[in-house]
């Protein structure tokens, strides 16, 4: 008889003490990784901005965004610390997308769902061989070609919603059946997910599961998970392994949002204000 897999284990400010590492003195730019962000379509580049942020102040090195050439003036305007790889195409993502030198790729933030983006999609997790971070409109294009799941690298991140989630393995009765298909489904595709809620889940392909203690209710607005996107995309560069970079990006996400929504309130806390914040979330993990 199939034994059940284990209930999740709660992620606590240790987990994230012993995962984050201190910075070298004698390091440089290139000691952190180049990331690469697919992101971005007319009338979304505001994902790609955040993920960007989010990304840069997560410590990555270097980081590049493949947009379309709609949103060049905006990213070069709003996140100056990044460079701009523009597609061929005015409003969305067509073109094969570069894959030499990056250290991972996060992909999906606002890119909409358009054949030639699905192409460009499919034509990256076909051809780039590390660990990247799925999410968003990437993870639909995926529910509706389960076909390529195959094709998807060893020990990615999937990070969907759970409407996101549903679409790609189904419905489930309830959250103990859902967690369960989730452990299932990193097990069978040797991926990781991370289930974005109010306890955020986060599956992995040895069968163990976390669940998060960091977040509140400000967090229900849209753009919080293109900063989530941005945050393990960028730790994942550094060298830090996929289940690490799950468990600290989960909790520091969280962890921000929780130091902003002191200051805001729920009602008024936005992505903008979570990404802000990050560098106040690590200043609490590196003091003790």
């Amino acid at each position: 008889m199939t034994q059940p897999d284990p209930a999740p284990e709660w992620i606590t400010e240790r987990h994230v003490a012993e995962i984050i590492r201190q910075r070298d003195p004698f390091s440089h730019k290139g000691s952190y990784g180049h990331a690469l962000l697919v992101a971005g379509s007319f009338g979304k580049m505001g994902a790609a901005v955040l993920a960007a942020k989010a990304s840069l102040r997560t410590g990555v090195g270097l980081l590049s965004v493949h947009i379309p050439k709609c949103g060049y003036g905006i990213l070069q305007t709003a996140v100056p610390e990044a460079m701009v790889i523009c597609d061929e195409n005015e409003t969305l993502i067509s073109a094969a997308i570069p894959l030499d030198n990056f250290s991972t790729i996060g992909v999906g933030c606002g890119l909409g769902t358009a054949p030639e983006t699905a192409n460009a999609v499919k034509q990256l997790i076909q051809h780039f061989k590390q660990p990247i971070v799925i999410d968003a409109d990437a993870i639909n294009m995926l529910s509706e070609n389960k076909t390529w799941l195959a094709f998807v690298p060893a020990n990615s991140i999937f990070t969907p919603h759970p409407k996101e989630f549903e679409r790609l393995v189904g419905k489930t009765k309830n959250e103990q059946a859902q967690t369960q298909l989730q452990i299932e489904f990193s097990k069978s595709y040797g991926i990781y997910v991370v289930l974005k809620g109010h306890h955020t889940r986060i599956s992995c392909p040895n069968g163990k599961c976390y669940a998060n203690t960091t977040g509140n209710a400000g967090m229900a607005k849209g753009g919080t998970g293109d900063a989530l996107t941005g945050m393990i995309t960028a730790l994942l560069a550094q060298g830090y392994g996929p289940e690490q970079a799950c468990v600290a990006g989960v909790y520091l996400h969280g962890l921000a949002g929780d130091v902003a929504v002191k200051a805001l309130g729920e009602f008024s806390l936005l992505a903008s204000d979570l990404i802000e914040n990050i560098g106040n979330a690590f200043l609490k993990i590196l003091s003790k």
